[in-house]
């Protein structure tokens, strides 16, 4: 029971069972501060303030200002404080979020004196900002004029509008800005929020100031606290050092609702396509509803099942439908509940506008058809069981479950200050559905959201191989319109003022600035690694790896077969299989009745394909095909079940199947390509100096999409092969002697595995196969690969073992010190990139990048300069504490029982033992700064491999091509 604070008032407190959580909303009586708590028994504990933040225009103020406000504040004056934090916290989540109607700053943390730390710099941040004392700061993170001489070309940087142009040269992005666009034409969601690149360039740091003044008050805020913690005291703090200074005030922030529209409102736009790909067969198709609002739950939820149902599930009946039709390589949809009023979509890829009517006809259609002769209860239940196997397991991966709690409150209580606690509770929802679809309640909802309802809307993107150039065109014919109308005195206040911006990202801030920001001491830090659960048993000669932990009555498990004997030859359908096994028909099942059986008993059953670089040989590596289930305990017999129907009667002769799948995953690694393009250049050039690497480009990178590409392309002359291929595969890789099982729970949920196993091998192959060794051939072979994009993702790669070093805990360190100082300041604050990076794995390989980058031969320079740099390093004790302590937050992320048996795994295939960890753990915390500095070698050995990789604008690679041994075009279909 909370005690009663005399500066709040508590308006609601209940108990929350399904979260295990005493739950209160309370208000400060004073500032006008909306507050919820929830106080529960977990230790990685959650803060998070946010304010409703309706945009007004597309100048992306809100997003300026949230990377903005984290430049250092009025208790805080480092001029980055977030990288301060980065670099020395402990934290499980840092960072901030802006959204179409609201801005976020979470942090977590599950030290006490580290969570009171990042609370405190994060309120002084967003309440005490120092934008008001330093117009530099919006030059730097928004939009800046930037020329050095007289006789320069005038030119635009800035972060945001950096990352941004990275955005928008995505067509999804764009498709969904147009969606939001055509339903909600007099409301704050016809505004982008992120800021479209063109319209920041309008904004003033005036407007920035007042949106501040507007929108940044307690008054307008809504704070979140979870976990276990003093919940009085933390509450006392924040009055008596934030709350207790400002005034309640009146705050028009209101999200407002737009009214429904007559009749279905009509878009078409273009989007920038790249020089080589078609503009036929390429054009985006959605229709789009507006559903309710997003304070109905019940609603909400029972959309997530439909969407399910008609568009997610494979064979889904909308989505099967209109692949049988022709009109379009892909179908997808979307459920939007982010905001006040809730968006479902249906959505064509690679169609044609000429589509348009078969398009709307076929949902038309299909949806009546649905209404009238009822839904699958199967496909109904299957939904509703995958959505509330999620919702009691709760992992979120490396995000902590009280941060995702804490924006689902905001799904309603950003709308209602009396209703967070909406979304906390949906077990009584999933009973209801259950008990509803029996009497006809999801054909209603499509009659009524669906197909009868107007507020809706047809959104097409057509390709434009030239909009890319006339954009690049217009940008500089503006900048010359600017520079012309300047006077000579105005151009020497220009130069001056890029010159000021220069010294500002220049000069460090001083020890004063930086000692105050908080920070932990080596004593907080526990010097014992990561304990390892691998209880190795034997069944046969198999080895069954037993994670022995609680889950809550969850078995996790893993069939890992041994991949590394298949033919080179056959690698690329390694990677198409994992999208084609449980998405086919096998005996008894079609392929969607085969889903949804498994959804109705099971948290899902998948395959994948797995890379382990062994940590103690740098050219080895074990690679591996992986089936994967999520089951309650007595379902684990119905896993193997599964699994033995799909991988012993899977058919491969549907070739129209398997068309529908290759189109879906090229489009899929196509979108992530070009979106993702560090982490597929950092594969690309990896591959040519490490076998693991040239395993992974063979089966999911770009060697692996032009596979895909020309499969596509040729597919009625290749599909036989294609059949008989996946068919040989099976044989090579399910086979007993390459089988190893991974299975994480107690030893109740261990019982009756072992059976299993040993049933499923009696049914493995064993036919002779041709096995054949992988093998490798290192090359020098620098590419850069044109895409649709308005930024680049520069990349370089090495191995330090190849030059006779070796692998140590510091190397971490050395990570942080790079990615958040010297990169951070030389290609982002300075070049004006959105992200920078850095790696050092233990097989040697090693990685930079940059993220959304404006420039390329800059950020190759900023590369050749850290051995420089390196040799130049000073560090006094605190901030080589604050490194270290950076470097072990890594090691230290929560895991969940599943990421802890995934983890101990992983170590099992890598050869990493708990001495290593150990050792690894030793050397962080014993990383002085010689050993940084010894480090300059290091990478200048891996700095003259020259390894490089870049995907980006094509403009932009042709001009700077003689960088490469070759530019190709990244997109050709």
């Amino acid at each position: 029971m909370l005690k009663q604070l005399k500066p709040y008032k508590v308006l609601q407190e209940r108990r929350i069972e399904e979260l295990k959580s005493d739950a209160y909303l309370l208000e400060h009586q004073k500032s006008g501060a909306h507050i919820v708590l929830l106080s529960n028994s977990d230790d990685n504990k959650v803060f998070n303030i946010g304010f409703r933040t309706p945009p007004e225009d597309d100048t992306g103020v809100a997003h300026i200002l949230e990377h903005s406000v984290l430049c250092g504040s009025k208790k805080f004056p480092a001029k980055d404080s977030f990288v301060e934090l980065l670099k020395g916290s402990l934290n499980t989540f840092l960072n901030a979020m802006t959204y179409p109607d609201k801005t976020v700053y979470p942090v977590a943390s599950r030290n006490d004196h580290d969570f009171h730390n990042l609370m405190d710099v994060y309120l002084d941040a967003v309440l005490n900002t120092n934008i008001y004392k330093n117009e530099k700061i919006f030059l730097q993170e928004g939009w800046n004029y930037n020329l050095t001489s007289a006789d320069d070309e005038l030119t635009y940087n800035g972060v945001v509008y950096n990352e941004m142009k990275g955005a928008f040269s995505s067509p999804e992005r764009l498709v969904r800005r147009e969606v939001l666009n055509s339903l909600f034409p007099e409301t704050t969601y016809s505004c982008e929020s992120g800021g479209f690149p063109e319209a920041i360039l309008d904004l003033t740091y005036e407007g920035l100031l007042d949106f501040h003044k507007r929108y940044y008050h307690p008054s307008n805020s809504y704070i979140y606290l979870y976990g276990d913690m003093d919940m009085e005291e933390k509450l006392q703090w924040l009055d008596e050092h934030y709350l207790s200074n400002y005034d309640r005030i009146v705050i028009d922030s209101e999200i407002k609702l737009q009214p429904a529209f007559p009749k279905r409102v009509d878009t078409v736009k273009s989007y920038a396509a790249g020089s080589t790909e078609s503009e036929v067969d390429n054009s985006f198709l959605t229709y789009n509803a507006v559903i309710g609002t997003s304070l109905d739950k019940e609603l909400n939820i029972a959309f997530q099942i439909l969407l399910y149902a008609l568009l997610n599930a494979p064979g889904a009946v909308l989505k099967q439908a209109l692949l049988d039709k022709g009109i379009a390589k892909d179908v997808y949809g979307s459920y939007d509940d982010s905001l006040y009023q809730p968006v479902f979509t249906v959505g064509l890829k690679k169609s044609n506008l000429s589509s348009k009517d078969d398009f709307l006809g076929t949902i038309k259609e299909v949806l009546e058809r649905v209404v009238k002769e009822g839904f699958d209860p199967k496909a109904l239940l299957a939904g509703i069981n995958s959505y509330e196997f999620n919702h009691r397991e709760a992992d979120f991966g490396r995000m902590p479950k009280g941060l995702i709690y804490g924006l689902s409150s905001l799904q309603s209580w950003l709308y209602d200050k009396e209703a967070p606690f909406t979304y906390f509770e949906a077990n009584d929802v999933f009973a209801e559905l259950r008990s509803k679809m029996k009497d006809g309640y999801f054909e209603q909802l499509i009659e009524k959201y669906l197909l009868q309802n107007t507020h809706t809307s047809f959104v097409a993107l057509t390709p434009d191989k030239g909009l890319n150039a006339r954009k690049e065109e217009a940008l500089k014919e503006r900048l010359k319109s600017v520079q012309a109308g300047l006077s000579p005195e105005e151009v020497q206040d220009m130069i001056k003022r890029t010159e000021a911006l220069a010294e500002y990202q220049n000069t460090p801030s001083t020890k004063e600035q930086q000692q105050v920001i908080p920070t932990l001491s080596i004593e907080d830090i526990d010097t014992k690694a990561s304990k390892l659960y691998q209880t190795l048993n034997n069944v046969d000669g198999t080895t069954i790896l037993h994670h022995n932990l609680y889950t809550n009555g969850i078995g996790y498990l893993r069939l890992l077969f041994d991949i590394k004997e298949v033919p080179r030859r056959l690698l690329p359908y390694v990677g198409l299989l994992k999208n084609v096994l449980g998405y086919v028909d096998t005996q008894n099942y079609l392929f969607n009745e085969l889903s949804n059986e498994i959804h109705i008993h099971s948290g899902g059953i998948n395959s994948g394909v797995g890379s382990y670089a062994n940590a103690h040989q740098h050219d080895d590596f074990k690679a591996t095909y992986e089936f994967n289930a999520k089951v309650l305990y007595d379902k684990l017999g119905f896993a193997f079940d599964m699994i033995k129907e799909i991988v012993f009667t899977s058919r491969f002769d549907n070739t129209k199947r398997l068309f529908e799948i290759i189109s879906q995953v090229k489009g899929n690694l196509q979108r992530n390509l070009i979106n993702s393009g560090h982490s597929a250049g950092i594969a690309r050039s990896s591959s040519k100096h490490s076998a693991v690497a040239d395993f992974r480009e063979a089966v999911s990178g770009i060697a692996y999409y032009q596979w895909l590409e020309d499969l596509q392309a040729n597919f009625d002359a290749k599909k036989e092969e294609l059949s008989s291929s996946l068919q040989e595969l099976m044989g090579y890789i399910f086979r007993p002697e390459n089988l190893l099982v991974s299975y994480t729970a107690d030893d109740k949920g261990y019982e009756g595995l072992e059976e299993q196993v040993s049933a499923l091998k009696a049914k493995l192959f064993t036919h002779e196969v041709a096995k054949e060794a992988f093998t490798f051939t290192p090359a020098t072979h620098n590419e850069g690969f044109r895409s649709p994009s308005e930024v680049q993702y520069v990349v370089q790669t090495g191995n330090y073992i190849d030059k006779g070093y070796t692998y140590t805990g510091s190397l971490r360190v050395l990570q942080g010190i790079l990615s958040l100082d010297y990169l951070w300041n030389n290609i982002r604050a300075k070049g004006g990139a959105y992200g920078c990076m850095s790696g050092f794995r233990r097989n040697g390989d090693s990685y930079l990048a940059s993220y959304r980058d404006p420039n390329l031969d800059k950020t190759y320079k900023v590369y050749e300069e850290i051995p420089q740099y390196l040799n130049d390093f000073r560090a006094d004790e605190r901030e080589m504490t604050r490194y270290i302590i950076g470097a072990i937050q890594d090691l230290d992320a929560p895991r969940t029982p599943y990421s802890e048996g995934a983890f101990s795994l992983e170590c099992y295939l890598s050869n990493v033992t708990e001495a290593d960890l150990q050792q690894e753990r030793d050397e962080v915390l014993g990383t002085k700064e010689s050993d940084i500095i010894g480090f300059a070698g290091f990478v200048s050995a891996i700095l003259e491999q020259q390894h490089r990789c870049v995907i980006g604008n094509e403009h932009k690679i042709e001009e700077q091509k003689q960088q490469f041994d070759e530019t190709l075009d990244l997109i050709k279909h």
